[in-house]
């Protein structure tokens, strides 16, 4: 039996981009996907407790829900006094596998603690 040789694919390289050109996400901002809500209360907090006066949680479709569920459980339990800042709500638009175009809602809630004396 002659035994075959496995190909070992070449090493793929990133192209270089410069620093200059990649665009820096915010800081301060949770992304509200399918873990569950006490997740997004931990991150939420850890922005807080580093010293963020604002965080911002970013949500869309179906993950609005949660989204709403992690700012209110913030307020509720942990950080009694904090405060809405914004919410923005809009559309999306994305294009799905097969090709066609759907919309989809998103919302965005920026929370600040108060400004202490």
């Amino acid at each position: 039996m002659a035994e075959k040789k496995q190909e070992v694919p070449a090493k793929v390289e990133k192209p270089q981009v410069p620093k200059e050109t990649m665009r820096r996400a915010e800081g301060n901002v949770v992304f509200i996907g399918f873990k569950p809500v006490m997740n997004y209360v931990i991150a939420c907090l850890t922005f807080f407790n580093s010293g963020e006066k604002e965080v911002c949680v970013k949500a869309r479709g179906q993950a609005i829900c949660k989204a709403v569920d992690t700012v209110e459980v913030l307020r509720r339990s942990f950080v009694k006094d904090l405060g809405l800042k914004e919410i923005k709500i809009g559309t999306e638009e994305i294009t799905r596998e097969q090709g066609r175009k759907s919309n989809v809602s998103t919302i965005e809630i920026t929370m600040a603690k108060p400004v202490e004396k």
